[in-house]
Parts: C-alpha cells; sequence; structure tokens
C-alpha cells in the first residue's frame, strides 16, 4: 500500500509541497497565467495552532477516496472469476490492466492541473468523473441488469472512468494540501503529510476489510452481493466529493504555472535536435549531451534535468517490483480461495487477506523508523538508501518464494491434471456385500469393493481414441454381471453400484474434473430411496431427486455446517443433517434409508477440502510488507500458474535486485548546488567557442 500511496500522492515534480512543481518555467515574453486564481490568503486556524482548518477537508477527502478505490479493487478479481466466470489467467490480466491503468492516468492529471485548470478544479472535475464511473461499475453488477454482454460493458467503461478518476486526482491531492501551509510553517506542513499519509492507510485497511464481507456474507439476487460491495465505495467517493466542495471557501488557490514534465521533454527533444543539426566536427563537443539545449534553456533546468535522467536510469528495474507487489490482488487472492480460512472464531472471506498490508505497514514504519533503522546505524554499518531498497526487494523475493511452497502445498489436495485419451474412474459400491470389479483390458481394482467403503484414490484409464466403449464386469455372491458404458477422454468417473429390486446393477455418472472455485464446497445426493424425494439444504436451496439411485446436479454451497436440512417425501417430511462441507472439497451424499423419524445418509468425501490454512500466507505478506517499507518509503515514485509461476516472479524479482545493486554500486549521488558551480564554471570556459548558434534567454 505504501508504494501505492508514495506513487500517486507525492509524484517526485511535486515534492516541494507549497509550490506547483519543483521547478517552475516560464519563457520570457509569456503571459500569465490567466483565469479566476484568488491570491493566496491565510486560512482560519484549527484551535489555535498553525494547521489550516482547511486541511481537515483535505484529509477527510482522502481518507473516503482511498476507501473508495481499495475497496472496489480488493473483490474485483473475485468479481471477475465468479460473476463474469472469466478463468484465473483472464481475471488476473484485465485487473493488472486496470492497475496499470490508474498509475498512467497521473500525467493526464499533472498537466491538467499544471497547465490549464490548476489543482482544485482538475480534483473537482476528475472527483465527477470518478464517481460516475463508481455508479456506473455498481449498476454493471446487478445480476438483472441485461446479460454478461452488458454487464461486462458496463464494468470496463465504469472501470475506465474509476482509472482515469483516481489517477487523474493522484498528483494534485497532496501538493494541494502542501499549498494551504504557509512558508514559514514548514514542521506543520512535514507533520501534515504524516497524517495525511496515515489517512491513506486508515481508508484501505478500513475498506479491504469491509467490502469483501458486504460481497461475502451478504447476499443479493441469490448470490454474492458485488453491487453492494462496488455500491458502498461509490457512496464513500460520493462523500469524499462533497467534503471536498464544502471546504472550498477555505482553501489557498494557486493558478497553474506550467507543466515540468513539458519542459522536461521539451528540453531533451531540443537538445537531441540541436546535437542531430551540429554533427559537424568543427563543433567542439560538450560535456554532456544536454548542454546541447544551453541555446534555449536555462543552465539550472538543464542540470536538474541531467539530475533527473541519472535517477531514472536507476529506477529501470524497479518496476518490477511494484508489478510482483500488486500479485497481492490476483495470484495471491486467487491462491486464498484454495485455502483453509476458519479461524476458529472467525472465517475470512479470501479478498480480506488483503487488508494484512495496511495493518503490517502502519505497524512497521514505526519499528523500521525509531527501532531497525537507529539500531543498524549503532552497527555502524551503512544503511544507504539503495541498500535499503535492494534489501526491500530480496525480502520480497522471498515472498513469492513462500507463495511458491505454499502453492505446491496446496497443488496436493487438486485432481490429477488429464492429457488427451485419459480418463479418472473409481468404484461406489452401495450394496450389502463386496463386489469385485473389473474392467476389460485394463488392470485396475485389484482387491474387492466392500459395501459402503470409503472410496480409494481415482484410477487412471487409458482410452485408445477420444472416447472407447468398455465393458465393467462385477463379480457379487457368485455371480457375474456385465455392463458397457462408452467413457470420454479427460473426464472424471464414478461406478456406483447397488441392488435394485432384488438384483445388482449398475451406472456410470459423471464426476468433478476439479475443485469447486472460490473456496465453495459442492454436494450431490443419490436417491436410494424407491420413491422420488425433494431435499432441501438451506432456506434457498431445494432440490429434486429421482429414486432408484439417480444422481442430482452438483450444488455449491458456502463452506458450513448444514444440520437443518429437510427431506420430503410421499410419507412425509424427515430431517436432514449433512454436517461440515468443507472449503473447496465435493461430496456425494446417499440416500440409503428413512428410520426413527429420520433420513439415514452416507457421505463420501469426492475431493478433498483445502487442508492448507489461510494462516500460512502471513509470512509471505510480512515478507512483502517490510519489503514494501524499505523500497518504497525511502523515496521511490515509481509504480508498476499456478507454483511454476510464483518461482518465475521470484526468479525475475532476485534477477532484478541483483542488476539494481550493480548499478546502485556505480552511482554516484550529486549534490545540486555542487552541479550549479560546475555548470556556471563551463559556462564561463565556454561561452566564446559557439559557432552559429543562436541564444535564447529564458527565466525560472
Amino acid at each position: 500500500m505504501v508504494g501505492d500511496k508514495a506513487r500517486g500522492e507525492m509524484n517526485a515534480f511535486q515534492r516541494n509541497e507549497s509550490k506547483e512543481t519543483l521547478f517552475n518555467f516560464v519563457s520570457a515574453g509569456d503571459d500569465p497565467p490567466k483565469g479566476d486564481f484568488p491570491l493566496r490568503k491565510k486560512s482560519p486556524k484549527l484551535c489555535g495552532s498553525n494547521y489550516p482548518l482547511s486541511i481537515a477537508f483535505i484529509v477527510v477527502n482522502e481518507f473516503c477516496e482511498r476507501f473508495s478505490y481499495y475497496g472496489m479493487r480488493a473483490v474485483l478479481t473475485l468479481y471477475f472469476l465468479s460473476f463474469f466466470h472469466w478463468d484465473e489467467n483472464l481475471s488476473t490480466a484485465v485487473y493488472h490492466a486496470f492497475s496499470a491503468l490508474c498509475y498512467f492516468t497521473p500525467v493526464i492529471g499533472a498537466i491538467m492541473a499544471d497547465s490549464w485548470l490548476g489543482k482544485y478544479k482538475t480534483i473537482i472535475y476528475l472527483s465527477i468523473v470518478y464517481v460516475v464511473g463508481h455508479l456506473i461499475k455498481s449498476v454493471g453488477a446487478i445480476p438483472s441488469l441485461g446479460n454478461q454482454a452488458v454487464h461486462v460493458v458496463l464494468s470496463m467503461v465504469g472501470l475506465f472512468l474509476i482509472a482515469l478518476g483516481t489517477g487523474g486526482i493522484k498528483p494534485c491531492v497532496s501538493a494541494f494540501g502542501g499549498d494551504q501551509f504557509e512558508e514559514e510553517h514548514t514542521s506543520e506542513r512535514s507533520k501534515f503529510f504524516s497524517i495525511f499519509y496515515l489517512s491513506i492507510n486508515a481508508g484501505s485497511l478500513i475498506s479491504t476489510f469491509v467490502t469483501p464481507v458486504l460481497r461475502g456474507d451478504v447476499k443479493c439476487f441469490g448470490e454474492d452481493c458485488y453491487a453492494l460491495a462496488f455500491g458502498v465505495p461509490a457512496a464513500l467517493m460520493v462523500l469524499a466529493l462533497v467534503v471536498f466542495i464544502a471546504g472550498s471557501g477555505l482553501y489557498r488557490k494557486t493558478p497553474p504555472q506550467g507543466n515540468v514534465l513539458l519542459e522536461v521533454c521539451k528540453c531533451i527533444g531540443f537538445a537531441i535536435k540541436n546535437r542531430l543539426k551540429n554533427r559537424s566536427r568543427e563543433i567542439p563537443k560538450r560535456d554532456h549531451w544536454l548542454d546541447w539545449a544551453s541555446e534555449k534553456y536555462s543552465k539550472q533546468l538543464i542540470g536538474e534535468v541531467k539530475m533527473v535522467t541519472r535517477v531514472l536510469f536507476l529506477f529501470i528495474p524497479l518496476p518490477m517490483f511494484w508489478a510482483l507487489f500488486d500479485q497481492q490482488g490476483s495470484r495471491w487472492t486467487l491462491q486464498a480461495t484454495k485455502m483453509n480460512a476458519d479461524f476458529g472464531i472467525y472465517v475470512l472471506q479470501p479478498d480480506q487477506m488483503q487488508f494484512l498490508n495496511p495493518l503490517l505497514i502502519l505497524v512497521f514504519i514505526p519499528i523500521f523508523d525509531l527501532g531497525l533503522y537507529p539500531l543498524i546505524d549503532m552497527c555502524k554499518f551503512n544503511f544507504t538508501p539503495i541498500r535499503k531498497m535492494a534489501t526491500g526487494m530480496i525480502l520480497a523475493g522471498l515472498a513469492f518464494g513462500l507463495a511458491a511452497i505454499i502453492e505446491i502445498k496446496i497443488n496436493e489436495t487438486d485432481m490429477p491434471r488429464l492429457v488427451p485419451e485419459e480418463s479418472l474412474v473409481r468404484v461406489l459400491n452401495l450394496a450389502k456385500n463386496p463386489v469385485q470389479v473389473t474392467i476389460q483390458d485394463k488392470d485396475l481394482f485389484q482387491q474387492p469393493v466392500e459395501a459402503f467403503q470409503n472410496p480409494a484414490e481415482y484410477s487412471k484409464l487409458i482410452l485408445n481414441g477420444e472416447q472407447q466403449s468398455l465393458r465393467f464386469t462385477l463379480q457379487h455372491q457368485g455371480l457375474t454381471l456385465a455392463f458397457n458404458y462408452t467413457v470420454k477422454e479427460k473426464s472424471v468417473y464414478s461406478l456406483i453400484v447397488f441392488e435394485a429390486e432384488g438384483s445388482l446393477s449398475s451406472r456410470l455418472i459423471t464426476d468433478l474434473e476439479a475443485k469447486p472455485e472460490n473456496g465453495l464446497a459442492a454436494v450431490r445426493f443419490i436417491n436410494g430411496l424407491s420413491q422420488d424425494v425433494n431435499l432441501t439444504i438451506d432456506s434457498r436451496k431445494f432440490i429434486a431427486v429421482q429414486k432408484n439411485y439417480r444422481p442430482s446436479e452438483y450444488s455449491l454451497l458456502e463452506r458450513d455446517i448444514y444440520n437443518n436440512g429437510k427431506c420430503i417425501t410421499e410419507a412425509g417430511e424427515f430431517p436432514l443433517e449433512l454436517g461440515l462441507l468443507d472449503f473447496g472439497a465435493s461430496y456425494t451424499i446417499v440416500i440409503t434409508n428413512i428410520s426413527g423419524g429420520a433420513v439415514q445418509t452416507w457421505k463420501s468425501e469426492d475431493i478433498k477440502a483445502n487442508n492448507v490454512h489461510m494462516a500460512w500466507q502471513l509470512p509471505q505478506y510480512l515478507l512483502i510488507s517490510a519489503g514494501e517499507v524499505m523500497f518504497s518509503i525511502t523515496g521511490l515514485a515509481f509504480s508498476y500458474s499456478q507454483w511454476a509461476e510464483f518461482v518465475l516472479f521470484t526468479v525475475l524479482l532476485f534477477a532484478v535486485c541483483i542488476i539494481f545493486s550493480i548499478m546502485g554500486y556505480f552511482y554516484v549521488s550529486v549534490d545540486p548546488e555542487d552541479l550549479e558551480e560546475k555548470e556556471e564554471k563551463r559556462e564561463t570556459s565556454s561561452r566564446g567557442n559557439m559557432i552559429g548558434l543562436v541564444t535564447q534567454k529564458t527565466k525560472l
């Protein structure tokens, strides 16, 4: 969370909080900014302090906006997976495309604020776009509104507007807060940014815990309530806009003074163009390629652009950190859906685990600043910013290493991955005596299957094509019976053996090929009675099952203990107890008889429940959060299947860390004042050596 906030709220060109940019470029002869921008005024103070009253509105606005953004984003991956029924790869790709767009649009917001509208109006206008995006996104999550194509279009339009809004106001809000302070109140301004940062983390912490509850624990339209999970963040964004506008009369508003990013780009472009025009050997060489911009731009601007380009070169490997860091909202959340989330007193939603990051950030910052870093200084170790950032990358790499190990353990309960001309089969003996099963030309089921024996692992069938007709032979109490069934490749089957009307019979039924998604439990029923039954599992689930060992379809249920069901037959209504239906498991429940006024059942676990507890994700969250503190708080301003994927992430991050460390070793820090002195000396010595070049005075 730290990096996300630092990336957006305080970019490198707006670090001087009370000024529009780090340096403002105005060409000679330029007109002053136009528009209705009031002169700076002294704002009312908070309780007699030096803190302007206006910052209270800005801090509350930021809290609500961050609640809005992170709350919406927390449930986004599962929304794609469950509501749109996209696969994990597509869901992850769209999630990260949205995140990338959110980190690109700050450029648009900065240009609008610096060159056209000013920060105040930019925040207002883009916040309105932000609200509209939230509303469209919430409406698109209403299941009864149109088909899936309508939902996808509305959601994508909403996400685009949200990205434009949240990214557009990122570079403006914190700088606008800094503008509220008078020049002499630097200490108060510094403390304001700490409070501002606290509001960011508080908003993200609360929202990433609350919105998954609204999604999973509240049901609407018969399923997870994504409309509510998106609607509450939308309401918070409306509140953020109202609060910000309410403080309008208290704000100190500065006019736009030109966009420094454009000036930097123009300076670089002019230097390249001028160098290409003056390639003659008669023209003296210059120490740096950016010196070719000196005919149009000031030495201070050129010097500072040199510093920027050197730092940008050092930062080339760093976007990889943020690319992997954002996996918390996609791959790590998907990993959590395949784990056991029961913490005894509370069952976490898989997307709630993301709240650990802002929580740990709030804990780690004082620990690192007041404990760890001073202790390292006492040990006389020069823990430079570059070393801190490299250490942060190492910790993040270790986090993904742990994620890879956990993914390996999770996959142990998965169904085997089938290839063409392969299928899986097992036997459920629902008869009263043992049965020996043989399959034509297959060496399977060496031992007889006992009555109601818990089934062993599935056995693999090798076919001679996409499908094959096979003879299944049953030996039961001296009798031999044969049945022919067609088996298709890449399918999973159960052969149920039962007694009907005094004779042995069988039926080949299709099982689930993979674990139920999102930690749900799958259950189906086989009716061993001689009459049809209607089952009520809970107040919302009704299942009709035909007689004589006919199977029902699978039903997906939340993980819970289901002991309040009902079985309705011709003879009356009877209680139905299913017990615990656990995370990620698949069950076959056989209704055997009715005795003692209750339904007797036999439960078979077809696919094992998730047996890796979600608490095992805590170490990787600890490492990634500690890595983020070291990596991001140090001053960075940049953002950016299955276990093999996590290993790839680990290798990539360690590779980038090595590259970054090597580059950092050769990086030499430069004092801006020393740079200016060198520029002045160089300018004095080379002023008489210009050949046919025109100079243009500029002023800062």
